[in-house]
């Protein structure tokens, strides 16, 4: 059909949507919908590891006496920096299970989005930079609350926020790579819960040091990545932190960071494109 003069002609622009920008959007969706829902999402919001800080720190913690394997510490401020690098470990990959395998199977709002400029690539991107953020509120919150009952014995405990919230997204990331590649109904999130992040939490550095577990079972702990992030974040929080076991940690964090976001943007990748 012939368009007249009084009828506009859709002339297409061209313009592709810049990447972070396409991160934004996406990033804008998922906080319009937590803003009117977050009463539903409050305990996998931050308040986790600060029951958790309450149930172990303050409440088992009241019947543990300072000694050497604390560093003579309390127990509340042994134990403080490792519950948040738990707990966020255990809000990422929540975060980065179901829900994400939700995009693809259930709400399928993954494949409305790959049909726009924003690719799957950007598209994992932002689900990472949403959960991230999501850390970075259960951080502070939690930050805040230890403090006010007297977890914190120095002001390193402010770098035990990053060093958790690098830890929990270094965890999401294949967390993510892997639920892009699920095409059931999710169980298999249950086993990684019950049967990886669990015992990591239990047996990486958490509540006691390594050195009580056996030695054959003490080379689990050495490649978890919570181990890695407790060793940084009771360093830099109670203090005796060495330079070059720290470059350690670190290397292994962000390589693990690395592998997941390489990873998972090619899952999302094969799956979305069609």
């Amino acid at each position: 059909m012939t368009a007249t003069l009084d009828q506009p002609v859709a002339v297409a622009t061209g313009v592709v949507v810049r990447p972070w920008r396409a991160v934004l959007l996406r990033v804008e969706g998922q906080w319009t919908w937590y803003r009117r829902h977050w009463t539903a999402s409050l305990l996998s919001s931050g308040l986790q590891p600060v029951l958790f800080l309450a149930a172990m720190g303050i409440g088992f913690g009241s019947q543990v006496r300072p000694g050497p394997l604390t560093g003579g510490m309390p127990y509340l401020a042994y134990v403080a920096p490792t519950i948040l690098v738990s707990g966020l470990i255990t809000i990422a990959v929540a975060e980065a299970g179901l829900p994400v395998l939700s995009g693809f199977k259930w709400k399928q709002d993954y494949w409305a989005v790959a049909s726009s400029p924003v690719t799957p690539g950007q598209l994992f991107t932002a689900e990472l930079v949403w959960i991230t953020l999501r850390l970075v509120l259960g951080a502070v919150l939690y930050l805040v609350v230890t403090a006010v009952v007297g977890g914190w014995t120095s002001a390193g405990a402010l770098l035990v926020a990053p060093i958790a919230i690098l830890t929990g997204a270094a965890c999401a990331t294949p967390v993510m790579a892997f639920a892009a590649t699920t095409k059931g109904d999710g169980h298999a999130f249950a086993a990684v819960n019950r049967f990886v992040v669990m015992p990591m939490t239990l047996f990486a550095g958490t509540f006691f040091p390594i050195d009580r577990l056996p030695v054959a079972v003490r080379p689990l702990a050495w490649i978890s990545p919570l181990w890695h992030g407790n060793e940084l974040a009771r360093g830099v929080a109670l203090g005796g932190l060495r330079l070059w076991p720290a470059v350690g940690h670190l290397a292994v964090l962000v390589g693990l960071l690395v592998f997941g976001l390489v990873l998972g943007r090619r899952c999302f990748r094969r799956r979305l494109v069609v």
